[in-house]
């Protein structure tokens, strides 16, 4: 009872003349925000340990000698704070104009123009000149890793990216290394991002206040496929973008636009527009299949997902011992990268090596993903270029398209039906109910009536069920963010927690707040994004992987059976330990 108390006792402080009432603990900056007041920060990350890092939160406090960091600095019983007086503003300016001495003033060829932190401050505070020169830092372009660029002379040091690398996804593959002029954040040991035990999420890019962290671009790539006569190119978008795409191209958050999606598609050039969604229904036959052969058959449990790429080489890096624990079906995309190659390149009487693949992805990872060996066919990837949905926003404005206004397209048959259990798999939790949907029918040989699994649904970190299946309690448990993840798996390795069956998300939130979605992604728009995902689940009448007469299909004319052996050959894979840095 006295914590509870200590929780809510308030205190009462005054901000810019207005008297404002907060909880005792919470800091200037969200005193402020509560007031409606916006203090700028670029070092600020919600939920991470503040640092004051960057300094541009400094506010004036009555009594105090220097100005205060509102980020770390607590208020008190009476405080008086002005947050924009003429000496924070003097400050602040000050400050920018020193960031930007040591800036690269390369703002027009710069991935972030338009999307950067520093430069919307320096146009809100009128910096239009730098009156300090001295010497600049001169880094190399680290290209290392197949999907994140590390430019470390556009960093200001605020410290985000380590932050959630660190506090978030307990990844720690960046650091500050080196001191004074020469600090850099940099992987450990100088070694370069390619080589060090980044799982390539993408969370750096989306805290990054500069240009620091992008992707590694595909633009050029697949523009130069759709102009090549001999090329087939074919597009396939993954379940989150269809809830995210309208939202970069002007419209509201969550607005859903699957049909304007695929026009725009066609209209780019794509040949054929199929829907990774099917390959979602496929991953559940395989996948709940898997699960079901390892329950009845005394096999490794719990099992894991292996939808998410992220997750998959954390577990390769931090967790080896459990890599017979992963399921080994290959994630959607390259499940239907396989099949584009093989089932459809053969009804359509195309040579396989004039296909190319393009997936549209929330998610930085499926360009590591894509371009590993184990996810080959005959000497073919599955998938030959990887567009996240910040390319795709690029790609369609370049091209003039006005994506408001677009009519409703189709996805192309035969690879465009899919379940509603499809269209969840990218909220956090939609892949265990989608795979609960199917497990049911096929450990019982009977429908589920009750499809909506609410308990494995949301925004937290963890979440546990047990789900009775004809007797039989099958133990569940979901996380997103790899922090939540370790936490779950270091119960796993201690006996502490027993599950059949795991599903991880290597982004908080799921992959509609993947690494590859619009920049400036807040809670709000999070959860928008997720209502909007089951909403299209709800509104189908085909809500379960296995009643989807195309995948159905798919099985009879080409791939027999689940857990068989062109199943196996096509759309399953092995991963393997690797080094830690």
């Amino acid at each position: 009872m006295e914590t509870l108390n200590r929780v809510d006792q308030k205190v009462n402080i005054n901000i810019n003349g207005d008297d404002v009432s907060v909880s005792k603990g919470t800091t200037i900056l969200d005193a402020s925000k509560k007031a409606g007041i916006k203090i700028p920060t670029l070092c600020h990350l919600k939920d991470c340990t503040p640092t004051g890092a960057c300094r541009m939160c400094i506010v004036e406090v009555e009594g105090a000698r220097n100005l205060v960091a509102s980020c770390t600095n607590p208020v008190a019983e009476g405080m008086k704070i002005q947050t924009h007086s003429n000496r924070v503003i003097d400050a602040r300016k000050t400050i920018l104009e020193l960031m930007i001495a040591n800036h690269p003033m390369e703002c027009l060829k710069c991935d972030r123009n338009g999307f950067c932190d520093l430069q919307d401050l320096a146009e809100e505070y009128g910096i239009t000149e730098v009156p300090y020169q001295g010497r600049k830092r001169h880094n190399p372009i680290d290209l290392s890793s197949p999907s994140i660029i590390r430019d470390a002379d556009k960093c200001i040091l605020c410290g985000k990216c380590v932050k959630v690398c660190e506090q978030v996804q307990s990844v720690n593959a960046i650091e500050f290394t080196k001191r004074g002029f020469e600090s850099v954040v940099a992987p450990s040991f100088n070694c370069v991002l390619g080589e060090s035990n980044c799982i390539n999420c993408g969370q750096c890019i989306m805290v990054c206040p500069t240009g620091a962290l992008t992707e590694k671009g595909a633009i050029g790539d697949v523009r130069a496929a759709l102009k090549d006569p001999t090329k087939i190119v074919i597009a396939q978008p993954a379940p989150a973008i269809r809830v995210t795409i309208g939202e970069a191209m002007g419209m509201e958050a969550g607005a859903i636009s699957t049909g304007k999606l695929v026009t725009s598609l066609k209209k780019l050039g794509f040949n054929q527009v199929f829907d990774t969604d099917f390959a979602a229904d496929l991953t559940i036959m395989e996948e709940g299949s898997e699960l079901v052969h390892r329950i009845t058959n005394n096999g490794v449990l719990p099992m894991m997902t292996s939808c998410s790429p992220g997750w998959i080489k954390f577990v390769e890096h931090f967790y080896p011992s459990l890599i017979p624990n992963l399921s080994t079906c290959k994630s959607p995309h390259q499940m239907m990268g396989a099949v584009i190659k093989s089932y459809w390149a053969k009804k359509a009487g195309v040579d396989p090596k004039n296909i190319y693949v393009v997936s549209i992805m929330p998610c930085t990872a499926k360009k590591f993903e894509a371009q590993r060996p184990e996810l080959e066919n005959d000497g073919l990837r599955d998938v030959d270029a990887v567009l996240t949905t910040r390319e795709l926003t690029k790609l369609l404005k370049t091209s003039g398209i006005n994506f408001k206004n677009l009519e409703d397209s189709e996805f192309d048959s035969p690879l465009g039906m899919a379940s509603g259990a499809g269209d969840i798999f990218g909220a956090s939790g939609g892949v265990m109910e989608a795979a609960l949907r199917s497990a049911y029918f096929l450990i019982t040989g009977e429908e589920l009536e009750n499809i909506d699994f609410t308990g494995v649904r949301g925004l937290d970190g963890v979440k546990e069920a047990t789900v009775n299946v004809k007797g039989l309690d099958v133990k569940i448990a979901v996380a997103s963010s790899l922090g939540q993840a370790r936490k779950l798996m270091d119960k796993v390795v201690s006996g502490e927690a027993e599950y059949h069956f795991i599903e991880i998300m290597t982004c908080a939130g799921g992959c509609i707040a993947g690494g590859g979605q619009p920049l400036n992604t807040d809670l709000e728009r999070v959860k928008a994004r997720l209502q909007s995902t089951y909403a299209i689940d709800a509104k189908k009448e085909l809500r379960k992987s296995h009643k989807n007469t195309e995948v159905q299909k798919l099985y009879e004319e080409f791939l027999g059976k689940p857990l068989g052996e062109v199943s196996h050959k096509l759309l399953h894979t092995h991963y393997h330990e690797r080094e830690m840095k």
